[in-house]
């Protein structure tokens, strides 16, 4: 396994799916799905390539065995942002629908991968 790659949320795969599925005008339940099919994917690529997580440095005080830090995975806003970041839409774009995003999430109380709260 390549150095790093513990801790990597887009793997090539990802973004190239991203490239593919992402399109302009997409509605919050589509990008919501998006998230969804690229988290599953994460998922299935750290698995299948038997990715643990990272261990820290720090000690848990509990039983002083080495700390682990979660598995990473996809929220809405790192999909939002990864539109710029791979050159999919203008970073000025992606601000824009990062911040309707907020509004959205406020609005409609879900959580920070897009579903409803409890």
């Amino acid at each position: 396994m390549p150095a790093g790659d513990r801790q990597r949320t887009w793997f090539p795969e990802m973004v190239e799916a991203l490239r593919t599925e992402w399109r302009a005008g997409m509605s919050w339940d589509e990008l919501i799905a998006l998230r969804d099919r690229l988290d599953r994917m994460l998922q299935h690529i750290r698995e299948s390539r038997d990715m643990q997580p990272a261990t820290a440095t720090m000690m848990c005080p509990c039983c002083q065995a080495p700390m682990t830090h979660g598995s990473a995975n996809v929220p809405v806003r790192a999909t939002i942002l990864a539109l710029s970041r791979f050159g999919l839409a203008p970073e000025d774009d992606a601000k824009a629908f990062e911040k309707r995003w907020n509004r959205y999430r406020q609005a409609s109380g879900c959580d920070l991968h897009g579903k409803q709260r409890p």
